[in-house]
């Protein structure tokens, strides 16, 4: 599938020719696209706002559109977006040269998110809850400003199972974020394309790519986050026994309503046993003799 060849995106230009990175590639390819066929997120001829934060996971998720998109398996238009939140010494600079560098369609809009944020969230508490209404706010209204139908974020399967745990500790329920969902108002999809993605993998790819990351200076500079608890916790758990993310990570996807406790998900109280059932007709076979 990742055949050499020149004519390809300048996301991808100097890419590293070794096994390792060609197959890392590859499987990402390949998960990103499984991810969207699974959950039907192609409308055909539609256009997505790709979200950037300048994260390693927003490279990784933009490369892997366009890879895609160049090999005809995405047909929607890509508009990449980055919203500036007006973060002290934040590098406004560096995406937007990279996406101009790159050739990629983008807009940056620039909204003082930041200073609502520490003027409202009071002195210990995380920003994150209020800093993410914010920008998804924005971020819906830059997609119907730009007529796209779905807005594109870059959260990888890691991030899906941190925040199921979060939300098992902390929210005392069985949820996540989903690889595709419908906005509060109902006219935008929300897609996650790298759910099927391990963390690890984004990480190994962007560096290896040498995009310019830039960190989040407002919550990451924070400490005693419920997320960093919890992902020190998966660590433990992966630490003593290798591939158990991947083995919660499909639980996730292979749940029995029947096998929990709510009924709103399943009619506990309209269940009923079959009373014509007979033992004598319907005799418990017997085990054979071992000595036979």
């Amino acid at each position: 599938m990742l055949d050499d060849t020149d004519d390809i995106h300048p996301l991808f230009h100097g890419a590293p020719t070794s096994t390792e990175f060609k197959k890392l590639r590859k499987r990402i390819v390949r998960q990103t696209r499984e991810a969207i066929e699974h959950y039907g997120m192609i409308e055909r001829d539609a256009r997505w706002l790709v979200c950037l934060s300048g994260g390693k996971d927003s490279y990784t998720l933009l490369a892997i559109l366009y890879e895609l998109k160049w090999r005809g398996l995405l047909p929607v238009d890509l508009l990449a977006c980055n919203l500036d939140q007006g973060q002290p010494g934040f590098p406004a600079t560096v995406l937007p040269k990279f996406l101009e560098r790159m050739g990629v369609p983008h807009r940056i809009e620039y909204q003082d998110t930041y200073s609502i944020v520490v003027d409202k969230v009071p002195q210990g508490r995380t920003y994150c809850a209020l800093c993410s209404r914010l920008r998804r706010g924005n971020l819906y209204r830059i997609a119907r400003e730009e007529g796209c139908s779905a807005v594109v974020l870059g959260h990888h399967r890691d991030d899906i199972l941190e925040t199921f745990f979060m939300n098992l500790f902390h929210g005392s329920r069985l949820a996540t974020m989903p690889p595709k969902l419908v906005n509060e108002e109902g006219d935008l999809f929300v897609y996650r394309p790298l759910s099927h993605v391990a963390e690890a993998d984004c990480e190994k790819f962007a560096k290896s790519m040498n995009y310019p990351i830039i960190p989040c200076d407002l919550c990451g500079s924070q400490d005693g986050l419920q997320r960093q608890q919890v992902k020190q916790i998966l660590d433990q758990w992966e630490k003593n026994s290798p591939g158990r993310r991947q083995k919660m990570f499909k639980a996730l996807t292979n749940t029995r309503p029947s096998h929990l406790l709510d009924p709103k998900l399943f009619d506990f109280a309209g269940l009923t046993r079959d009373t014509a059932y007979s033992p004598e007709e319907n005799p418990i076979p017997t085990l054979r003799d071992s000595t036979v």
